[in-house]
């Protein structure tokens, strides 16, 4: 696992800057407290990323999530309560691995997870913008349209023009230009670009011009920094620490709480799994089943101290593929750099602007979505680039499942339409004797999705035509076709239509009966 210590340590000191505003603000947006977000991400990087299967995916708390987290600490009556919950979906998790339920996630359409990983990079930049110009009425983390300030994605770009901080643009577009600098020019002149990475000295720029500026002009406010939790002694830090409330454990509320989490935190990671897989260069496949193991422990323990739900978070895991990160260790040193930065220097971690991490995260952002890859899906046709556009509308317009779900249904309508075309084969001849001849190939499965392409063929077929019905490649033919054979072989007798059927048993024409015929067939001959 650390055969690749030199790329997957400055890639996780890349997602510990990534994870860190994170962390705190989904915790901020949930309504929880902030330590329960770090203690999430501590959870997700070191447990589950020992227990996960996968080599480059990072798991913490999801924004995902924020709005089931909201509801329920309110309606569950306290943060222990929903603590209780969290460690129950855990278990529930483990119960979906054990029976497999991880094999849903190979039946999201590529196009969608393609959408996925484009939605998502906007809405970084989107979300992003106004924290690079020191703008922070809403917490990092909060992804949905509907912001928990009460402003949309697009309202609150709009305010930021009223309320630009200078020291925080400063800091954001010397930050970025740190990055773009590292990454293009100084990463391919020397090694030591490539082990000290661009984003550390971006955020070392932000601490030290935040040091030079206090009392200035250019002074940045502390709501534009980082917000750890700094606790004065041990006893204040481990204070920090709650623990589930488990006399509610027959609560239905507290089940049905964690179901929901197990449910969504379980689709959500699945989904990033399968975006995750197709960033990786060297395309490895992560076992899905492992991988609700892995989430469902990891629920556990956060909820046993006091974390939030985790699932694998397709922001981080980007930014450790992009960072260059090979294995697992990336996400489990990202994990352990969470536990030693609060516990040691919290102080320090609350000298970094917000800017400057914004201009981290809009550079992840751009590589989910890059223009380039709008035109490749363009030039694949509109079977794929339609519920493409509809997965990335969707997610900015409202959030990252009901975006997917979108895709997903377009999706789904479009292997419909695809399947009702493709049904059958028609070949039109002139027989020699005058009397046209229509050969239909029925395909390999014919299913009720096809009744209205066979029935409009049938229907269309002129008076006193030869037609050959060929089912020798057909493996399962649905009642609901033969149905429509049956009822059409009246109207062949009365516009003179002979209907011969070739089959692997051989030929007969007109039969008498076609559902007496095709029962004497085995459906998978």
């Amino acid at each position: 696992m650390f055969k690749y210590l030199k790329s997957d340590l400055p890639a996780s000191i890349v997602v510990f800057f990534v994870a860190l505003p994170l962390c705190l603000g989904i915790a901020l947006a949930s309504g929880a407290p902030l330590f329960s977000g770090l203690i999430a991400g501590i959870v997700g990087g070191i447990v589950v990323g020992f227990i996960s299967g996968s080599s480059i995916g990072v798991s913490g708390p999801a924004a995902g999530l924020a709005a089931i987290v909201l509801t329920a600490i309110a309606t569950l009556g306290g943060f222990e309560n929903f603590l209780l919950a969290v460690v129950l979906g855990g278990i529930i998790q483990i119960v979906f691995g054990i029976l497999k339920a991880g094999v849903i996630g190979y039946y999201f359409p590529s196009s969608v997870i393609k959408g996925m990983l484009t939605g998502i990079g906007i809405i970084i930049i989107l979300k992003q913008i106004p924290h690079f110009f020191g703008y922070d009425a809403d917490p990092e983390g909060d992804f949905a349209f509907f912001q928990v300030d009460g402003e949309t994605t697009f309202s609150e770009i709009i305010n930021t023009v009223n309320h630009i901080s200078l020291g925080s643009t400063i800091v954001a577009v010397v930050g970025l230009g740190i990055l773009i600098l590292w990454e293009k020019v100084l990463a391919k002149r020397s090694r030591i670009f490539k082990l000290i990475q661009g984003p550390l000295v971006a955020v070392i720029f932000g601490i030290v011009f935040f040091s030079l500026t206090g009392g200035s002009s250019m002074a940045i406010a502390s709501e534009n920094m980082v917000n750890v939790p700094a606790p004065e002694d041990a006893s204040s830090f481990l204070a920090q620490f709650t623990f589930p409330n488990f006399a509610q454990i027959t609560n239905p509320q507290i089940w049905l709480t964690a179901f929901t989490i197990a449910l969504v935190a379980s689709l959500e990671t699945l989904l990033c799994v399968e975006a995750t897989d197709k960033l990786d260069p060297e395309k490895r496949v992560t076992p899905t089943n492992r991988e609700l193991l892995a989430q469902g422990t990891g629920n556990i323990i956060s909820g046993l101290i006091g974390g939030l739900p985790i699932t694998q978070v397709i922001v981080r895991s980007s930014a450790n593929v992009q960072s260059g990160g090979k294995t697992k260790a990336s996400a489990i040193i990202h994990g352990f750099f969470l536990l030693s930065s609060v516990i040691l220097i919290p102080t320090l971690l609350n000298r970094i602007p917000l800017s400057v991490l914004a201009a981290i995260l809009l550079v992840v952002g751009y590589k989910l979505a890059k223009p380039s890859l709008f035109r490749k899906m363009y030039h694949m046709g509109w079977k794929q680039f339609v519920p493409f556009t509809v997965t990335v509308g969707g997610i900015i317009f409202t959030d990252l499942l009901v975006g997917i779900g979108l895709g997903l249904g377009v999706g789904v309508i479009v292997i419909l339409l695809k399947s009702y075309q493709n049904s059958h084969f028609l070949h039109m001849e002139d027989r020699s004797n005058g009397v046209p001849k229509v050969r239909m190939t029925l395909a390999e499965e014919v299913t009720f999705f096809n009744k209205g392409a066979i029935l409009k063929e049938l229907d269309n077929l002129a008076e006193d035509t030869y037609l050959e019905l060929d089912v020798r490649k057909t493996r399962y033919l649905d009642n609901d076709i033969v149905e429509i054979l049956e009822d059409f072989s009246e109207k062949a007798r009365n516009r003179n239509i002979t209907i011969r059927i070739i089959s692997e048993r051989g030929e007969v024409e007109n039969p008498p009966s076609y559902i007496d015929f095709f029962k004497l067939r085995p459906k998978t001959a």
